[in-house]
């Protein structure tokens, strides 16, 4: 019989990235999904450490799997950023636990599996990141981050910033463009800072960006995530206006609309030169959309700098936005800092921010029925499997009724209708793609 896995996702979108390319590995290696924890005989959890809440729920995990492992036997592994942070105190605390993995281990699971580990100091990127979805894919361009940012665990989990090789990129480019791939999201804790030598010159993420243009169809949509807004030069500004394989939408991380608070949080940029950076951005691409992360409640913050957020959002407009307070992590700069706000300050506005931006982006989002999209077909409804689920490239979800569609086609849509967050296309031309 061969053996079986359970494979437990958490966090950032690198992480399902890198889940996708264990997955490839076991089953090169004859390993094969279960159906459930219980029928496994590996599992493996790829954990995440950017907040307490989700250190919490992994712990919650273990203790599911001691459980487990009172009753049969089960080989527990445990990657990611959490046991990164946290080896000598898993080791410790949760017996269940057979084997904790950091993240320059991760991609080597197979070797501990068979029982030949070889040490990896540096962080080594996979051959494939291609996961179950037939038309989508994450691929990781670089990894870990070297800004430090006062509130960051990511830099003490993930290391410092390792870029990958652009003829590996480009070649991963190309097996996904023959298995009918349809949008790729290039992946970074800070993409837009890559770099890497190449035959001694330096390739930049411009310089990259143009390469995987070259490179595509033009039915292929190119994304990135998550770029920093002290990294965008104005070639990529002009890139993202010029290429039409770059979705015209960006994630644009802001933390704080506050110069006071941007400074502590060592951002390094201003609340000016972010509002100028998405001027550019509109000048270059009259069609762009933003979506933001935003980070309330940091030590010191005051009820202005709030309210400095809450004009920010208002001037920017972001189609959405993922919005959190601050969560102390050990070993940040923040931790040690001065002037913590008290739960219900931070949860209180966290609520108001929350209330506005959905509010606002209600807004945006009724003031764009009627316009005319192309729209990526990538699931049928599980509500009505007559119905079609796609997004635009402004990462909006849209209802297709149209039967005969398949997922992995583009087809152009009249916005019709918005129901939630959700919008209703009508299509041009029922029953073909476009």
């Amino acid at each position: 019989m061969p053996l079986t896995y359970w494979l437990e996702t958490y966090g950032c979108q690198m992480n399902f990235a890198e889940s996708n390319a264990i997955e490839l590995d076991f089953a090169k290696a004859g390993i094969i999904p279960a159906a459930a924890p219980e029928e496994a005989d590996i599992a493996v959890l790829n954990t995440c450490s950017v907040r307490q809440t989700a250190e919490n729920r992994i712990w919650g995990r273990l203790g599911f799997y001691q459980h487990m492992k009172n009753e049969r036997k089960i080989t527990v592994i445990l990657t990611g950023c959490m046991a990164e942070r946290l080896a000598d105190d898993i080791k410790k605390r949760a017996p269940a636990v057979d084997y904790v993995v950091g993240t320059n281990e991760k991609q080597h699971l197979l070797e501990i599996i068979q029982n030949h580990p070889e040490v990896h100091e540096e962080y080594d990127f996979m051959t494939s990141y291609k996961g179950k979805h037939p038309s989508k894919s994450l691929l990781p361009i670089m990894n870990g981050c070297n800004n430090f940012c006062a509130y960051c665990i990511v830099p003490y989990v993930r290391g410092p910033e390792v870029s990958r090789n652009p003829d590996e990129i480009i070649a991963e480019i190309d097996e996904l463009q023959r298995m009918d791939v349809k949008e790729i999201t290039l992946l970074g804790q800070n993409v837009n800072s890559y770099s890497y030598e190449l035959s001694g010159k330096i390739v930049t993420f411009p310089d990259l960006l143009k390469r995987i243009t070259a490179s595509v169809s033009e039915q292929v949509w190119i994304r990135f995530l998550s770029p920093h807004p002290k990294d965008f030069s104005q070639e990529l500004i002009s890139l993202i206006g010029a290429e039409s394989n770059l979705c015209s939408h960006v994630h644009l991380p802001v933390q704080s609309g506050s110069n006071t608070v941007l400074q502590a949080m060592k951002r390094g940029y201003t609340r000016e030169s972010y509002l100028n950076l998405v001027s550019s951005l509109r000048a270059a691409d009259s069609a762009i959309t933003f979506s933001t992360d935003i980070l309330v409640g940091f030590p010191g913050e005051t009820e202005k700098d709030f309210e400095a957020t809450i004009d920010l959002v208002d001037r920017v407009g972001y189609l959405d936005a993922y919005m959190y307070y601050f969560n102390p992590r050990e070993g940040t700069e923040a931790m040690q800092m001065d002037g913590h706000l008290a739960d219900e300050i931070k949860l209180m506005r966290l609520q108001k921010l929350i209330d506005f931006q959905r509010a606002k982006s209600l807004k945006i989002k009724q003031s764009r029925i009627g316009r005319t999209e192309r729209v990526l077909c990538e699931n049928y409804s599980r509500k009505d499997p007559e119905k079609l689920l796609g997004r635009t490239e402004h990462d909006e979800i849209v209802l297709i009724d149209d039967a005969n569609l398949t997922t992995g086609s583009f087809v152009d849509v009249t916005i019709s209708g918005l129901t939630g967050t959700t919008y209703k296309g009508e299509t041009l031309c029922p029953g073909k793609p476009s």
